[in-house]
């Protein structure tokens, strides 16, 4: 698929980050577009910049749903077929996902459960959702995104991340798996899975909206307790710390991922896009994930090894993981 001009493309996730962007690059393309979040602020932002930004007659439908509840990605589906008049669509983007879910061991159940719910089975159920329609296409393209945490389970050796990697190791796998399930049964539809290291967005933001079921950027009480629980593990709070401090750190450390990130989001957005164009399966997206690729395949066996984090940061191209 060279072009995007007069296609139609879903995307989840698409209030902010990658999905926003890919909305904006993609109906700038003369590409329809539909797109699902659960913040529906978010989601009017990204409507609002689309409709500016249009190529003309392009249309972009915004619509409210939570990707890991299968019954409302049914309904996305059919009010996606109802809005667009359509019989096909010829982009899936598997964009959606957040962050949480940290320690099996002593982590809450439920946030553990949220998070891969939405990472993994948000990809699973949209996929199963939407696959008839991109049969029904001339020609269809898949993208589901995954993480570096999809090839490497962890964020340094004193920091659990199991929800998020589980369910990214998953979408990777599910990915590949439909390399050869496509080629025999759709082979006109492709799929390529996306591994972006740290990428520019407000996924840290968001993510505490999300599965704190929060309106606002703010901490509960309980959100503060588990963060200061977790960093007196790792030496970075104490009895001491107050909870205004941790506050603000966590608002600090949300803005930083945003803003300080070695690959914008738009970046990102920019190198989904040609990789679908030359029908790349795999899709690494930053300096950080190549390099982080590279050396988790030189030496596996080592890679969860406080070693390991040393020889990654050596070579500068690992920041705020």
């Amino acid at each position: 698929m060279k072009d995007f001009g007069g296609k139609l493309a879903v995307i989840t996730g698409g209030g902010t980050g990658m999905g926003r962007a890919l909305a904006r690059q993609l109906i700038a393309e003369g590409c329809d577009v539909a797109t699902c979040d659960v913040l529906d602020d978010n989601l009017a932002e990204t409507r609002a910049l689309c409709e500016q930004e249009a190529s003309q007659g392009r249309v972009i439908t915004t619509h409210h749903c939570d990707v890991s509840d299968e019954s409302e990605v049914e309904r996305f589906r059919d009010a996606v077929v109802a809005a667009h008049d359509t019989d096909h669509i010829d982009l899936l983007f598997n964009n959606a996902g957040v962050g949480g879910g940290a320690s099996v061991v002593n982590g809450d159940r439920e946030d553990w459960e949220r998070t891969f719910n939405i990472c993994w089975y948000g990809v699973y159920y949209n996929t199963r959702a939407f696959m008839p329609l991109l049969v029904a296409s001339q020609e269809a393209h898949l993208i589901n995104t995954s993480s570096v945490n999809g090839f490497w389970a962890t964020l340094g050796p004193q920091s659990s991340h199991t929800a998020y990697s589980a369910a990214k190791f998953a979408v990777k796998g599910f990915s590949e798996a439909l390399i050869t399930d496509l080629a025999n049964n759709a082979p006109h539809v492709k799929v390529s899975v996306v591994m972006p290291g740290h990428i520019g967005t407000s996924i840290a933001i968001n993510s505490g909206r999300i599965l704190g079921g929060r309106q606002g950027e703010e901490l509960s009480d309980e959100d503060v307790a588990g963060m200061r629980k977790r960093w007196a593990s790792m030496g970075m709070a104490n009895e001491e710390t107050t909870d205004e401090q941790i506050r603000n750190l966590v608002g600090e450390m949300g803005r930083r991922f945003r803003d300080d990130a070695p690959t914008t989001a738009e970046q990102a957005a920019t190198i989904i896009l040609d990789g679908v164009r030359e029908e790349r399966w795999r899709i690494l997206i930053g300096k950080d994930a190549h390099r982080l690729d590279a050396l988790v395949r030189e030496d596996p066996e080592s890679a969860y090894t406080p070693e390991f984090m040393v020889r990654l940061r050596e070579t500068g191209e690992w920041g705020l993981g």
